[in-house]
């Protein structure tokens, strides 16, 4: 019986892909997350490009249960619909760890901006975050790399 390495989602932006609201990716976060990379055990995923939202898009901000956009556009639809997809493709591939970007509305993990596109961050999830969450899925930020290695060696 092979032994499968444990597998991890994470946000495309974090692995360079430019997906985020402007255009761009955050680059490669750590040479750690590139070893991982390398041995195939990484999944990137961009929920609110899955979800239906070009790149570049305008910024939006979670309002409570809503997501709209700096001109008052709602996409609490398209953030739900990629959410669902990160759960649907965590399952059908047995991922059980996430590596979000904080901050974002769909990817923070215990910070998400205040809605008022103000540059204030509070306590809170993003849609994708609190969703993978609630169906046991551990979701880390990039300014938690060492709490990832160590779950990861632990499973």
């Amino acid at each position: 019986m092979s032994v499968h390495p444990i597998r991890v989602l994470v946000s495309a932006c974090l692995l360079g892909q430019p997906v985020r609201y402007d255009g761009q990716s955050k680059g490669m976060v750590s040479a750690w997350l590139s070893e991982l990379g390398a041995e195939g055990r990484l999944l990137a995923f961009c929920p609110e490009v899955a979800g239906g939202l070009p790149t570049p898009r305008a910024p939006a901000e979670r309002q409570g249960e809503r997501v709209v956009t700096v001109s008052g556009q709602e996409v609490t639809a398209e953030f739900a619909r990629g959410a669902e997809l990160a759960l649907a493709l965590c399952q059908a591939e047995g991922i059980r760890f996430a590596l979000l970007k904080e901050g974002s509305p769909s990817c923070g993990s215990s910070r998400i901006y205040n809605g008022r596109f103000a540059g204030v961050s509070v306590a809170g999830e993003g849609i994708t975050t609190a969703l993978l969450r609630r169906h046991g899925i551990a979701v880390f930020s990039e300014d938690q790399l060492p709490a990832l290695a160590s779950a990861l060696a632990a499973s």
